[in-house]
């Protein structure tokens, strides 16, 4: 095979669309382009996607409310009677949490709360817990330990 014949399979190269030469063409007089606006200019397709022409843009003519706090933490939350699953006397720590899918592993800092009863001599270190969680904990026998 020579370098010199070389050409694309058949049917995979269409010609290009020759516009602005005659009525007879089908695509003579506006080029396809329909007829006056800004999308018959040379520019006319540079505007941005929320350009509106002119008119007040949606982003704008909606009223605004509250703000996002920045500095906001959300947390991975387990209630209390969800860990009656691991028994009494269990070490709960984000690991167990994790592999037993009581929380999703996300990373966020996990909080415990009252709902439910705690199981017996339950030792728990989470970043936070409730007050009322931590009342049941100790009222049940069981520690907390706040970790960073």
């Amino acid at each position: 095979m020579m370098l010199d014949r070389l050409q694309p399979n058949p049917g995979s190269r269409r010609p290009p669309k020759r516009v602005g030469r005659g009525p007879g063409s089908g695509r003579g007089k506006t080029s396809t382009r329909g007829v006056k606006g800004q999308g018959k200019r040379s520019a006319g397709r540079e505007t941005p996607f929320h350009f509106e022409g002119g008119q007040m843009p949606l982003a704008r003519r909606l009223p605004k409310r509250g703000f996002t706090n920045l500095h906001r933490v959300t947390c991975e939350v387990v209630n209390l009677g969800r860990l009656a699953v691991l028994g009494d006397g269990a070490t709960v720590d984000r690991e167990t949490l994790t592999a037993r899918g009581l929380i999703r592993g996300s990373g966020a800092p996990v909080k415990v709360l009252a709902e439910g009863d705690a199981p017996k001599n339950l030792t728990l270190k989470v970043q936070r817990i409730s007050a009322a969680a931590r009342q049941k904990v100790e009222a049940a026998g069981g520690t907390v330990e706040i970790i960073k």
